[in-house]
């Protein structure tokens, strides 16, 4: 007999490790594994932000540049409870223009949205080898697909990261274990600031299809998809949820010409 299509979305029994889960779109992706039933828990730098995130979450102190700090969370989780789930969520933006400075920003940037997503998917993929099944979601940006004219570092990182998810795909395919991005469009985030209420937040208003922001609840769906058994048969794609703004060349109001 079939399966009942919604357990397909099930997560019960499942565990999940969300980097940088305690705030913004990692915090609304950890809630939405939640919801499906996984143990989740989250990882963060910012104590303030890992206090409030613990009333809702178990929540562990990590910088993913610490290599043996990763090993080690990864290590007491999985020898534990397995790992059946990661969301590689830990980046951070820093102003990179190419003419400018030295290469400070370009490496640190590089640390922790490239490197540290690899050292995660490293110590996940132990442990989801071993369970012969494993989900691994890479967050990246509208910026892996656009440069961006401030910051080269964070353009390459978000467009490295989708190289990643595909070599994690081809790699670790055969092992039962998917690899996929999602790539968020414009929502108000720390890195984004008081850009919403500025001219250019509605810029990007008026150039999304969906025509507003992204609101945090828009993650869930995909996030739920990409770590379930509804996705066994997707691995290496990147995902955009931006409302259409990737696939838009004018204003809506500009009509056609």
């Amino acid at each position: 007999m079939t399966a009942p299509f919604t357990d397909l979305f099930a997560l019960h029994g499942r565990v999940a490790v969300v980097t940088g889960g305690n705030g913004g779109l990692g915090l609304a992706m950890a809630r939405a594994l939640r919801d499906a039933g996984a143990k989740v828990v989250v990882t963060g730098r910012d104590p303030d932000k890992n206090a409030a995130a613990s009333d809702e979450f178990e929540v562990r102190p990590l910088d993913t540049t610490d290599a043996a700090a990763v090993t080690g969370l990864f290590d007491d989780i999985g020898r534990d409870h397995g790992v059946d789930i990661l969301v590689n969520n830990a980046g951070i933006y820093l102003d990179d223009p190419v003419s400018e400075g030295d290469l400070s920003a370009w490496e640190r940037m590089i640390d922790v949205n490239l490197t540290g997503s690899l050292r995660c998917a490293r110590a996940a993929a132990r442990y989801m080898r071993e369970a012969g099944s494993g989900k691994i979601i890479n967050v990246g940006s509208v910026y892996s697909v656009f440069g961006h004219p401030r910051s080269a570092g964070y353009a390459a990182t978000k467009a490295g990261l989708v190289g990643l998810t595909r070599s994690l795909a081809a790699e670790l395919g055969g092992r039962g274990i998917q690899a996929n991005a999602v790539l968020p469009g414009w929502f108000p985030t720390d890195i984004n600031g008081e850009l919403p209420r500025l001219p250019r937040g509605e810029e990007i208003r008026r150039r999304t299809p969906a025509g507003r922001w992204g609101r945090n609840s828009d993650l869930a769906g995909v996030t739920l998809f990409l770590a379930s058994r509804a996705s066994d048969f997707v691995t290496g794609t990147a995902v955009p949820v931006d409302g259409g703004y990737m696939i838009s060349d004018r204003f809506l109001d500009e009509g056609p010409r």
